[in-house]
């Protein structure tokens, strides 16, 4: 620390303040989710129960197959006609932004809609729960259904960076003992879930669980960046990072748009009103995947719409392995408001 800057010093402490609050914030959350698990468990298994989420599942994986086939094609093709990284050719192309438009809305048109058409609205209303709860409950499983649709397309990963066979080493430093530590402190709380424990042991194993992760992603982080022998190596034939990029952006984007249609399905009783206004609010977002006007890049106009639109942000960042800021910023926080508006409208129901 004697050799950082004032300035430098002031940062790192404002970030270590800034992480510790975060910390403590997602600790309050997880014990509110914890709290209302049932609820999770309920909307996560509702999916799975309804045929909409089959055909989302089925027309989801059979375009996300096309596009790897060409991906596939343009890879191997001489000339002209191949690409150097698969992203540009499955996330930029028009047929996928076209499914991507559709999915967030079928997903949540139901969370709130159905239960306001039904009735149903005023008896959760009623159970021991904070309003917040309701709304983080459901919108947790619609996320986690969210991602259960990305998880087959990692079967594809290996072929796509032309990954090689992994060796193992040996390696014992404060990184990957620290990173170890963590991975076993996770798998443990997970087997405790397994388990018929009470309230307070469940505690315990969520707090392992979030402990352990953050040691995990921390650990593993520093392991790989500063240690020079690893513990699992893998070389691939194409850039990993642009892949990684491309996921991280297709989660934080997804989180936005479900957040969005969370709040529209909370405001009205009919699901396709719901699906209809949740789709046109999200071509807000996404209508650059469609229609991108010749328009001067330095112009005020090209600006505002690049800020926007979240397939210009993969064509020319995260496809090419990079993470912009601002777009992390614009997708946090446009879903942070959404979910604040939800529990705001559920709090004037309430108050009605």
């Amino acid at each position: 620390m004697s050799n950082l800057s004032p300035h430098e010093s002031l940062t790192l402490a404002t970030l270590g303040v800034v992480l510790l609050v975060l910390l403590v914030i997602g600790m309050f959350l997880a014990i509110g989710l914890f709290q209302s698990r049932s609820l999770v468990r309920r909307e996560f298994g509702a999916y799975f129960l309804s045929p909409i989420a089959y055909v989302v599942l089925v027309v989801f994986l059979a375009v996300t197959g096309y596009l790897f086939s060409m991906a596939l094609d343009k890879l191997t093709a001489a000339g002209p006609d191949g690409i150097e990284s698969p992203m540009q050719k499955m996330y930029a192309d028009k047929v996928f932004w076209m499914v991507f438009l559709f999915i967030p809305p079928l997903l949540t048109m139901r969370l709130f809609a159905e239960e306001r058409g039904s009735g149903t609205l005023e008896v959760l209303m009623t159970a021991p729960l904070r309003d917040w709860q309701v709304v983080l409950s459901k919108y947790v499983a619609c996320l986690a259904f969210y991602v259960a649709l990305w998880l087959p397309t990692l079967a594809y990963l290996p072929v796509l960076i032309d990954l090689q066979k992994p060796t193992f080493h040996e390696v014992w430093t404060p990184y990957s003992i620290l990173f170890l530590g963590g991975l076993g402190a996770v798998l443990l709380a997970l087997l405790s879930a397994l388990l018929r424990l009470g309230t307070g042991l469940r505690v315990v194993g969520l707090l392992l669980f979030l402990g352990g992760l953050a040691c995990a992603i921390n650990g593993g982080v520093l392991h790989y960046c500063r240690d020079d022998i690893h513990l699992v190596e893998m070389a691939a034939g194409i850039d990993p990072w642009p892949v990684v990029s491309s996921y991280l952006g297709l989660a934080l984007s997804g989180a936005m748009l479900l957040a969005l249609g969370l709040l529209v399905s909370s405001l009205v009783r009919s699901q396709l009103v719901a699906f209809l206004v949740a789709l046109a609010l999200s071509l807000v977002f996404l209508a650059a995947g469609f229609w991108r006007p010749d328009l001067d890049t330095g112009s005020l106009a090209y600006r505002v719409i690049y800020f926007l639109s979240v397939p210009l942000h993969f064509s020319q960042d995260f496809n090419r392995g990079l993470i912009d800021s601002r777009h992390v910023v614009l997708y946090a926080s446009v879903a942070l408001l959404c979910l604040f508006l939800t529990v705001r409208s559920l709090e004037s129901r309430r108050w009605q």
